[in-house]
């Protein structure tokens, strides 16, 4: 993939005063992110950085939960953000708690759960419900992630399929990064059959096989959203990430990341 055009994307921002800015005028950006839009952020970034002259300063954790790491704890006892990135379902609670200023919501990417293997296995059926039901019961184990698509997983889908009880006892929370791992690097060591978890933080890790994504009928469509803090230092830099997040100039990397563009709909 060609290197992203400065010209067009500033054009396409509208922002061609970033053209101008000077060392004394350039900002530490403070960039919390979660894991599923984390990959197409980091190769993203570069091209922010180089054009803009700001820095950007970024702390991973997961959209939700109450692990010391997650977002939400995060901000709640006061750590440094600008720009928090992460689950738009999570940004809209974050908002609601006054932590950040949801009129400033930016919506990013569509995402969807995928499953996936250890490379050189089977391939079991999920292309229906029905199909998922029986790959679910018939696995030796089950690892979902610890953040918003393994909540969905947990808390809805086993109890929707009836499945629950039965697969308690061999289903496994995975604690994502920073301290943690996706859930494809413990199916690809053999310490899980089958594994969850959003596509974008599956497809891109060796030594496994991308199976599909759930039935239509049990998909649940997830966004990723950006929205700045309530205690934001730089917003007008941090504001200029996010419409550099959102733009048109931003979507090949977005799509070959596995997610759903939404810039240019």
């Amino acid at each position: 993939m060609k290197p992203l055009s400065l010209a067009r994307w500033l054009t396409a921002l509208g922002v061609t005063a970033l053209l101008t800015v000077t060392p004394a005028s350039a900002a530490d950006i403070h960039v919390m992110i979660s894991a599923g839009f984390h990959g197409v952020y980091s190769e993203l970034a570069p091209a922010f950085e180089r054009a803009s002259g700001h820095h950007l300063v970024t702390t991973r954790g997961p959209s939700m939960g109450d692990s010391p790491e997650s977002i939400p704890s995060r901000l709640s006892r006061g750590e440094a953000a600008d720009v928090v990135i992460l689950d738009g379902g999570a940004a809209d609670e974050l908002g609601s708690r006054g932590l950040v200023r949801a009129y400033s919501k930016t919506e990013l990417a569509r995402s969807l759960i995928g499953m996936v293997v250890q490379a050189g296995t089977a391939k079991p059926d999920i292309g229906n419900v029905e199909a998922l039901k029986r790959t679910l019961l018939a696995a030796k184990s089950i690892a979902y992630s610890d953040s918003g698509s393994g909540t969905y997983l947990s808390t809805r889908l086993f109890a929707q399929l009836g499945i629950a009880q039965e697969i308690a006892g061999k289903s496994r929370k995975i604690c994502g990064p920073p301290s943690g791992e996706p859930v494809a690097a413990v199916v690809a060591r053999g310490e899980a059959e089958i594994g969850f978890q959003q596509v974008a933080e599956l497809i891109h890790v060796p030594g496994i096989s991308f199976v599909g994504t759930l039935p239509a009928e049990v998909q649940p469509v997830f966004s990723f959203a950006g929205v700045l803090t309530q205690t934001v230092q730089q917003p007008e830099a941090a504001s200029a990430l996010l419409r550099f997040l959102a733009s048109p100039e931003a979507v090949p990397v977005i799509a070959k990341g596995g997610l759903m563009p939404i810039a240019g709909r």
